[in-house]
């Protein structure tokens, strides 16, 4: 067998000795029958943003071959908006390639999700995952590279105060236990994310961590690899399924929100994107930004103000997006730089063997670190539709191309200061700014449309679906009326304590 293969934590690639996706329905019936798995859950996402599940009692053989095979029907007029309920019904079908063991259940079950499809048997035009396929073979099409993508999952981990080695407050980056509290929690999840296919970089403790009313809260992160960008939103979808689940089994609360109280850390969740060709990342050429990756970067500035309808999508996540702090308010980018919308993150450019300085014994390394670099969105927060923000970001990265003066714009709005401090007020006021409210992503989201429905990618019903959604919160002044009033503050926190 593989030894890559053998060692892989999802416990049906080791055991079948094939990469996921490889799998076929002939594998998840000889790893059922040989595993005496007595169950199987098919999961799928929903209009809310939060996985489904239907579960099976695999009664025989035959009933087995059927669910894997024909699906099994489902009520789409309560799972999407848009659906009426005169011609609800849908079909979910399993996708082998997802399959994993449930870390959760007592009787041992495998879980798969779906993908869903209409009466005709094709697939759902306005369902999530069909949107961000969609997105990225027209990616594909136009540019004839691959779109990765990979997010970095912020979240509040909620405890009774143990009151002992007191973290500083707001100085929780990367601290170690025991004033960090909930590293091995973090790494537990880690472990099942792992498990269930997740392509994880590393795990670590954030800034945010406070005390209230005899309550912790401790802000975490994990943070994935690079990969194809369906896969990437499959692993996030069940990144978040598994932390809370855990978390609910230690009687932890979760909270994934952007914003849970004044004067403390937000939790955003930053995606990092790169463009592969041939196997070759193509954001570097000669040790610099490549023209591939500034036209991208150039697609994202143009359709920054839409972009947020599908990564902030609920009041809170406009009180994250405050300026002078790390959320981004302005339409820029710049290189190592936390005060802009798009950051170009260190990508081991650097000429010298950092790991033969640091271990002298060893002999020059001669690693390839071209395929690191990333730009990173860093808007985006826990109440995103997952689906729909990399779908989104796929868009616009294709725009880019599409634009004839694409490099000219990534010029105009290309950064090297903190825009934020007096001296550079400036450039700051050449800079545009992202909408403040649900309400004002909408209108920026009718203006810019057209761009995302192109190639068929986000159907005509699933925009207006989303601009009816943001202007039924009603939030245009939200953020003015609110400013200072903690009550109230409060109030709007618990009530989208639960996003995404």
């Amino acid at each position: 067998m593989n030894y890559e293969l053998e060692m892989n934590p999802n416990k049906l690639v080791a055991y079948l000795g094939k990469p996921c996706k490889e799998f076929t329905k002939a594998d998840i019936v000889r790893f059922i029958k040989e595993n005496e798995i007595r169950m199987v859950n098919f999961m799928y996402p929903a209009g809310d943003g939060r996985l489904k599940t239907l579960n099976f009692v695999i009664n025989n053989a035959a009933y087995l071959d059927a669910i894997l095979t024909c699906g099994e029907r489902v009520d789409g007029s309560s799972l999407f908006p848009f659906i009426e309920a005169g011609s609800s019904d849908l079909y979910v079908l399993p996708r082998f390639s997802t399959a994993f063991l449930d870390p959760f259940a007592e009787i041992p079950t495998l879980s798969m999700l779906c993908s869903y499809f209409n009466k005709d048997g094709e697939p759902l035009e306005s369902s999530p995952e069909n949107t961000l396929r969609k997105a990225c073979r027209a990616f594909k099409e136009v540019t004839g590279m691959e779109f990765q993508a990979m997010g970095e999952l912020e979240y509040y981990v909620i405890a009774p105060d143990m009151e002992m080695f007191p973290a500083t407050d707001q100085k929780g980056y990367h601290e170690s236990a025991p004033y960090a509290k909930f590293n091995e929690f973090r790494t537990q999840c880690m472990a099942y994310i792992a498990q269930a296919g997740g392509q994880i970089k590393y795990g670590h403790s954030e800034v945010g961590n406070f005390a209230i009313d005899g309550m912790i809260y401790e802000q975490n992160e994990i943070e994935f690899l690079p990969v194809n960008a369906e896969d990437a939103a499959d692993q996030l979808m069940i990144a978040k399924w598994i932390i809370r689940n855990l978390a609910y089994q230690l009687g932890y609360d979760i909270t994934f929100a952007p914003k849970i109280t004044t004067g403390k850390a937000g939790s955003g969740l930053h995606v990092h994107m790169r463009i592969v060709k041939d196997g070759q990342n193509q954001m570097l050429e000669n040790g610099v930004l490549s023209s591939t990756a500034r036209r991208a970067i150039a697609g994202m500035m143009q359709l920054a103000p839409s972009i947020t309808a599908f990564g902030n999508t609920n009041p809170t996540s406009y009180f994250r997006l405050v300026p002078h702090q790390e959320a981004p308010t302005n339409i820029c980018w710049g290189d190592r730089n936390r005060s802009v919308l798009v950051r170009v993150p260190l990508g081991w450019a650097a000429k010298s063997d950092m790991c033969k300085i640091a271990n002298p014994l060893e002999q020059e390394s001669n690693y390839d670190t071209t395929q690191k670099q990333t730009v990173e969105m860093r808007s985006p927060d826990g109440s995103a539709d997952i689906y729909q923000l990399i779908a989104g970001l796929c868009v616009a990265c294709r725009h880019g191309f599409e634009l004839e003066n694409a490099l000219e714009i990534a010029e105009s709005t290309y950064v090297n200061v903190n825009i934020h401090q007096k001296e550079n007020a400036d450039k700051l006021s050449t800079l545009a700014q992202l909408p403040d409210s649900c309400e004002a992503s909408a209108d920026c989201l009718e203006k810019q449309r057209t761009v995302f429905e192109q190639y068929n990618v986000f159907s005509p019903a699933m925009i207006d679906g989303i601009i009816k959604r943001l202007r039924a919160y009603g939030d245009k002044t939200l953020r003015a009326d609110i400013d200072g009033n903690q009550e109230e503050m409060l109030k709007l926190v618990n009530k989208y304590f639960h996003c995404g």
